[in-house]
Parts: C-alpha cells; sequence; structure tokens
C-alpha cells in the first residue's frame, strides 16, 4: 500500500507543472478520512513579532583613551603590556626628552634673569631715593622686572604642559637639576588592549603608544532596515543574543539611532549599552539584537497544517460540512509550531489542523484518476 502511494506521488510531482495551472481541488470526507483530521477554525490573537538584527559587540568609545606622550622623545622604559589593568594616573611608560630638557633650562634661565632684575629694581629704588637716578629709569627697571617675571610663569606653564607637575616644578626652581625623564600616564582606569611602542624607539607627539578601555561596560552596535526602523526607541530596553555564548542573554539600553539611513545597505545605525562587568562580552563578537514589533491582531494557524504544493503554502479550508478545498495562502515563518497568516484566509474559517498531510494524499490520487 506505502509503494503504491510513493509511486503515486512521484507521478504526481512529475505532473506538478500542470497541476499548478489547476483550480484547487476539493476533498469529499468520508465517515474513514473524518477520524483521521481534525478542523479548527483560524483565529485572530495578539501577537508580537521579533526582528532580529545582526551585529557585533563593540567597545564603549565613551570609555577608551588612546594614549600618547606630551612630547616627543626616545623610549626608556615600558611599564605596561596587553591585558594589565591600570588605573588613572599609572605609568604606563618612559621617556627621554630633549625637549623638556631644553625647556626646563629655559626656565631656570628665565628663573636666573628675573632674580638679576629683581636687584635691579632694589638698587635703582636706593638710587631713585638718594635723588641719583630720575623717576623714569626706576620705572623702566620696575618694567624689566614686570617682563622677567611673565616669562618665567609662561615657561612654567610650558613645563606643566609637558607633564611636570607642580611640585616637580618648584624642585627644579630650588635644586636647579634638570630631569629629562617624561612619563606617559593613563588618563583612566580600565584594561590596556594595544600597545604600540618598545623600548629605545622614538616616539612623536602624534603617536598612539597606548589603548586603555573600560571594559565594564560595552556596545552592541547593529543596522535595522529602513523599514523597522521606526520601532526602536532611545532608551527602550532590548535583549542581545550572543552566538559564542548560546545560554545567556544580555538586556542593554538603546543609546543612539542615527538620523541617516546608509545608502549602499538601506539600513540604520542602532547602538545599544550594556553592562559587562562580568567580563563575558568580548569586543568584535558576533550578536544578535532583537527586537520586539508593537503587539497587533493577527490570524495564526498550526504550521502542522501547511501543505506545500508547486512551492506554494496550502491549507485545507472547509467549504461544505462534508467537503474541504486545497487553497493558496500567503504566511509568515515558522515560529514554536505557529505561522501567521498574511493573505488567503478570513478569521473565523475552520481548517485542517490535524491530518493534512494524509489528506494531501488522497487529493494527489483523486488527481491521477
Amino acid at each position: 500500500m506505502h509503494q503504491s502511494i510513493a509511486l503515486l506521488l512521484a507521478l504526481a510531482l512529475v505532473s506538478a507543472p500542470a497541476l499548478a495551472t489547476l483550480p484547487p481541488m476539493s476533498v469529499h470526507i468520508t465517515p474513514e478520512l473524518s477520524a483521521r483530521i481534525r478542523l479548527e477554525p483560524v483565529e485572530v490573537v495578539s501577537h508580537t513579532d521579533t526582528i532580529r538584527l545582526p551585529g557585533r559587540v563593540a567597545l564603549d568609545e565613551h570609555r577608551v583613551a588612546r594614549i600618547g606622550p606630551v612630547l616627543s622623545g626616545r623610549v626608556a622604559e615600558v611599564r605596561a603590556f596587553i591585558g594589565w589593568q591600570v588605573k588613572k594616573g599609572d605609568v604606563l611608560a618612559v621617556l627621554n626628552s630633549t625637549e623638556l630638557s631644553n625647556a626646563q633650562a629655559a626656565y631656570l634661565k628665565a628663573k636666573t634673569q628675573v632674580g638679576l632684575q629683581r636687584l635691579a629694581v632694589d638698587r635703582a629704588q636706593r638710587l631713585f631715593g638718594e635723588g641719583i637716578i630720575s623717576k623714569a629709569t626706576l620705572k623702566e627697571r620696575e618694567g624689566a622686572l614686570a617682563e622677567a617675571e611673565v616669562e618665567l610663569r609662561a615657561l612654567a606653564d610650558q613645563l606643566g604642559v609637558m607633564g611636570m607637575s607642580d611640585t616637580a616644578i618648584e624642585r627644579l626652581a630650588q635644586n636647579g637639576q634638570i630631569n629629562s625623564v617624561t612619563p606617559v600616564t593613563s588618563t583612566i582606569e580600565g584594561t590596556v588592549i594595544e600597545r604600540h611602542i618598545s623600548v629605545g624607539q622614538i616616539a612623536e607627539i602624534s603617536d598612539e603608544l597606548f589603548t586603555v578601555a573600560d571594559l565594564s561596560r560595552v556596545w552592541v552596535v547593529a543596522e535595522a532596515p529602513e523599514q523597522d526602523a521606526h520601532i526602536v526607541q532611545m532608551d527602550s530596553r532590548v535583549e542581545v543574543k550572543v552566538s559564542a555564548l548560546p545560554r545567556e542573554s544580555f538586556i542593554g539600553k538603546i543609546v543612539f539611532i542615527a538620523d541617516t539611513v546608509k545608502p549602499e545597505t538601506r539600513t540604520v545605525t542602532m547602538r545599544m549599552e550594556v553592562d559587562n562587568t562580568h567580563r563575558k562580552l568580548k569586543p568584535e563578537m558576533l550578536a544578535d539584537m532583537l527586537i520586539k514589533r508593537p503587539a497587533e491582531r493577527v490570524l495564526m494557524l498550526p504550521s502542522a497544517a501547511v501543505v506545500r504544493v508547486n512551492d506554494q503554502d496550502h491549507v485545507f479550508v472547509a467549504v461544505a460540512s462534508d467537503r474541504v478545498e486545497l487553497r493558496p495562502v500567503s504566511l509568515g515563518e515558522d515560529k514554536e509550531g505557529q505561522r501567521r497568516v498574511f493573505a488567503g484566509l478570513a478569521g473565523g474559517e475552520r481548517i485542517v489542523v490535524e491530518g493534512a498531510f494524509h489528506l494531501n494524499n488522497v487529493r494527489l490520487l483523486k488527481e491521477l484518476e
């Protein structure tokens, strides 16, 4: 019996192009068939669809510092390496800089000049008091002192920009000892994720020697089709699935929605912030952002009710108490054994939800008679 049905099905597939032109065929429901099938009405239910947006885990650029030297110099020592945890102010490397030594020398010269100008002013005040020099000469000496003090303050500010602390500048002023060593320090607390430095190399101000990132929070960046972009709202809570961690899900908040559409992909960039204190999420991991559509009333039917004929979804619809008709329908994807109806059925119509495959075999046999 099974071999006969298989043969008839094979013949039906060979004749498929011809059948595609035939109108839907009804099947009489005999008592024997009635015992093997079950009919139920198509229901209108509340349905929430989920959009899966492919994306990736990325660094939170607000928590990343790309660190370089404040002045050029030769690398004397490297104190931090990839993977190290550092705090704000930690020394990552040490440089010897002729720029720093020249600036310190200029500061000491200016300090000496201020001392000489101050002595000249003191002497001019005494001479003016004795009537030996004019007031104009005294004012000239005082003006020269003021200029020297301005120059000294400017050079002190320059040393501060070069990384010297106020304490170090005061120490330089007191002992006059030039120190050309300058540190490269971390500007944030985090993990060293990049290092582009080695002992002996010449580091320029434009060089990025270290990248330090705070990985306690990361971004998930995804691209939403332009027709779905309006569904996502700022500050909304969104679920994230990571392919490398299939048993876990993460919840984050939408922090950025692009104002423009990428013309080459017709997508809108979405970005969400996710807590990563557990350090499970690694930058560049593949991730999916799951966005729920607003709930709507739709027709749903069991996937078991669907039969494929000529690469088209069909269901058997009751047209009489003892007769069903094969009807083409437009359906959504299978989700947990249910499929959404887009076209071909109306709410309340009764369809075959069990035994559709057997019923279709009966239909094929009748087609071949």
